[in-house]
């Protein structure tokens, strides 16, 4: 039974339309202990007409008035989920350092300008050439910033891709995963394993099991689960 739900979304982030308090109702009811929301920020990125960019102050206002709410029901923490990209590197170790987050994702939505989540990304390339640049990335981003706790979905561009899984393996991408995993581990990240990918037809939480068992091999320890629900039915 999962008791800690470490990646929730609720109406903070540009990508969900739930209220927090319907949010944490529905975790109580499935029996968690702990929720950790973990709303996005994206730094001066809008994509498809959604901002990305959490109004921080409004949302560390609203979860302690949950945690009071809520007191002696679940625990709540206060967490972010980062878009890194390596040109904010400045903002980000400001940004945190200034609020002191419970916890905090690290994540690879965009890759040179445009986010896997569209069909752009994929344009005038073949799909293992999009996949490729996208591990590439998340080296890049590690090395411009490294403050998180946990890095996030770490086959995300998998869920999106013109094909999904249905042509990807661990074996493919070895020589660019295996680096990005040796990194964590030295850092002392942990990797997240994100049931959303059985949201989206994977069959397989992202990364894949695969991806998980490389990590554990090469000595990783530190692993968290998370739901990356943007409403209760996730």
């Amino acid at each position: 039974m999962i008791l800690t739900d470490c990646h929730l979304h609720s109406d903070f982030s540009g990508d969900s339309r739930t209220p927090m308090a319907q949010m944490i109702e529905q975790g109580i009811s499935r029996g968690l202990k702990t929720m950790c929301f973990t709303e996005h920020m994206d730094y001066q990125t809008n994509q498809g007409g959604i901002c990305f960019e959490v109004d921080t102050e409004a949302y560390r206002d609203g979860l302690m008035r949950m945690r009071e709410q809520y007191r002696g029901q679940i625990e709540l923490l206060f967490g972010i989920e980062l878009g890194i990209e390596p040109r904010y590197q400045e903002f980000l170790k400001e940004y945190v350092r200034k609020y002191q987050f419970d916890y905090v994702i690290g994540s690879s939505h965009i890759v040179d300008g445009l986010d896997p989540y569209y069909p752009e990304f994929y344009e005038g390339r073949t799909e293992e050439a999009a996949y490729r640049r996208y591990f590439e990335s998340i080296l890049e981003n590690l090395e411009a910033f490294s403050a998180v706790d946990a890095y996030g979905h770490l086959d995300y561009v998998v869920r999106y891709g013109p094909h999904k899984n249905q042509f990807f393996s661990y074996e493919t991408y070895r020589g660019l995963i295996d680096p990005i995993l040796k990194r964590l581990i030295d850092c002392g990240i942990a990797l997240e394993v994100n049931s959303a990918g059985f949201k989206h037809g994977l069959g397989v939480p992202n990364p894949c099991p695969q991806i998980i068992r490389a990590y554990h091999e090469m000595g990783g320890e530190l692993v968290t689960i998370g739901s990356d629900a943007p409403e209760p039915k996730w």
